[in-house]
C-alpha cells in the first residue's frame, strides 16, 4: 500500500511516500513543497495546493497521513500552519484519498515506543526502518516519512485486529 505522509507548513511542507506491505516498509520518494515568502498568504496557499495536486496525481498514494497541529512554544505560527494544513486536507479529499491524522505523541510512540523521544531519535528510526544510509537532511521530509510509517503501524494493527 502506498502511504504518503505530510508535514504541513506554509513555507515548507514535507512529504514522504512509502510502500508498506505487512511490517516491511520501502522508501519510494520524499521531499518538500516550498512557497516563496514574498508572495501573499493567499498566493502561497494556491501554490501549495497546486503543487500537492500535481504530486498526488503523479505518485497516486492509496492513503494519506497528516500530522495534527500541536503548538506549545510558537503559537504565532498556528494560524498559517493551520491554513496550510486545511489546503492539504482539501487537496487530498478532492482526490478521494483516505486521510488519517496523528499527533506528535503518536508518531514518537509508533517509531520509538517513547512519547518524549527527541527529533534525532525519530530520524534515526526513519532511516533504520526504511533502510536508508542516513536520515533525510530536511527535517520536514523526515517528519513526513515518520508520519507515513506511523500510519502503516496503526493501519497494520487495525487490520490484524479485524477492524478493517
Amino acid at each position: 500500500m502506498l502511504i504518503m505522509g505530510l508535514d504541513p507548513g506554509t513555507a515548507i511542507t514535507g512529504f514522504g511516500l512509502i510502500d508498506a506491505r505487512g511490517g516491511c516498509y520501502d522508501l519510494v520518494e520524499y521531499g518538500t513543497l516550498r512557497t516563496s515568502p514574498p508572495a501573499s498568504a493567499a498566493d502561497r496557499l494556491v501554490r501549495l495546493y497546486d503543487a500537492l495536486i500535481a504530486l498526488l496525481q503523479r505518485c497516486k498514494p492509496e492513503q494519506i497521513a497528516v500530522e495534527e497541529l500541536f503548538f506549545n512554544r510558537n503559537s504565532s505560527t498556528a494560524v498559517p500552519v493551520g491554513q496550510a494544513r486545511g489546503v492539504l486536507l482539501l487537496a487530498c479529499a478532492q482526490q478521494n484519498i483516505p486521510i488519517s491524522e496523528y499527533t506528535p505523541l503518536q508518531v514518537k510512540q509508533a517509531l520509538t515506543g517513547y512519547g518524549r523521544a527527541e527529533k534525532r531519535q525519530i530520524q534515526y528510526m526513519v532511516a533504520r526502518l526504511l533502510r536508508m544510509e542516513a536520515p533525510p537532511k530536511n527535517d520536514d521530509a523526515a517528519d513526513a516519512l515518520a508520519i507515513a510509517i506511523t500510519h502503516a503501524h496503526y493501519y497494520n494493527g487495525r487490520k490484524l485486529r479485524g477492524e478493517l
